[in-house]
């Protein structure tokens, strides 16, 4: 049961195998590769903030005798390397790891909270009154356990997306996290730090149901059709399964993050007055597909698999290791 609660930290985390039975090192242990591809983070919230309308919209003058057609700014964001190099032009290297300190203490509480309530809906699902088919109870655990996680990590999620997105200098919103807390709670309350909230929990249910059906479902054909059982079968699956689940829940990940960004520091923004107003998931997925069409869900989705991907492999195959050397560990107790 122990090894089954590592499952609980799919989809964000990949950890050492020497660290994984001990919860606080298994928080650390992830914190150095959420370092490194941290600015893919912030290259992803970059392209998911900006619209992109689908046609040319028409802005009406301050002159009342006539109406002026004029095309919208040129998108500051358009695709990963050019984003990487603005960025880089415009903000310095540092502007690559914006918002990385709350992006931290989000991994920390998100995996200790996944991992504890992972390992208590496994042991309650495993009733001896009744049988859940596997992939069913590897489906409901996990969603719950994501749920739980997201909601206590939520104001970590939002501080991350908001340093993210602000200018450098004195065009700073924020100045520092005990800053970011201070303003928002005394202009927006504590609402504010949950602004897309529902998006996120929306999303992270079918997220880990995605990812543990997809990893146990193709391990088994993989499995079945090289007739093997390689530790390399769980870094493909987990891979796959990454990327089908990110692919099938990107929409609300997108809509997530424009709702974190609403409130009355909108325009303040390095995309300013581009920022659409949002009101709720379903407002804000209405708003998209009107202005940018079915492709306004995705923007971002192609670095955020570049990131994903290799990351659940690591993940899935840490867990199944994991969970080979502490069955070896009980067994050996027992």
């Amino acid at each position: 049961m122990i090894a089954g609660a590592f499952s609980g930290l799919v989809s964000r985390y990949s950890c050492s195998l020497s660290s994984l039975p001990f919860l606080p090192q298994a928080d650390t242990c992830s914190l150095t590769p959420r370092f490194v591809i941290a600015p893919l983070d912030v290259i992803k919230i970059r392209l998911q903030l900006q619209p992109i309308p689908t046609s040319t919209p028409t802005i009406q003058t301050t002159t009342p005798s006539a109406l002026a057609s004029a095309p919208p700014p040129p998108p500051l964001y358009r695709g990963i390397l050019p984003t990487l190099l603005r960025i880089l032009r415009e903000e310095t290297i540092t502007g690559l790891w914006k918002g990385n300190i709350p992006a931290e203490l989000l991994y920390i509480t998100y995996g200790a909270a996944q991992f504890l309530t992972y390992r208590h809906l496994t042991t309650t699902l495993d009733s001896p009154f009744y049988a859940l088919p596997p992939s069913l109870k590897y489906f409901v655990s996990g969603g719950l356990a994501g749920a739980a996680a997201t909601t206590l990590s939520y104001p970590f999620d939002l501080l991350r997306t908001r340093f993210a997105a602000q200018a450098n200098g004195d065009r700073r919103i924020y100045t520092s996290i005990l800053h970011s807390i201070r303003q928002i709670r005394r202009s927006e309350g504590y609402a504010g730090f949950f602004r897309g909230w529902g998006a996120g929990v929306t999303q992270i249910v079918p997220y880990m149901g995605l990812v543990f059906m997809t990893h146990e479902a193709t391990k088994k054909f993989l499995g079945d059709k090289l007739d093997s059982n390689s530790k390399t079968l769980d870094a493909v699956s987990g891979g796959l399964a990454g990327v089908v689940a990110k692919t099938g829940t990107f929409p609300l990940d997108l809509i997530r993050k424009r709702l974190q960004v609403q409130g009355p520091t909108r325009t303040r923004y390095l995309l300013g007055d581009r920022l659409p107003v949002h009101t709720g998931v379903l407002g804000t997925a209405r708003d998209v597909l009107r202005v940018e069409g079915v492709r306004g869900l995705y923007r971002g989705l192609v670095v955020s698999l570049v990131k994903a991907a290799p990351l659940s492999a690591a993940t899935m195959w840490s867990f199944e290791v994991a969970m080979g050397v502490l069955k070896g560990s009980d067994e050996h107790e027992d």
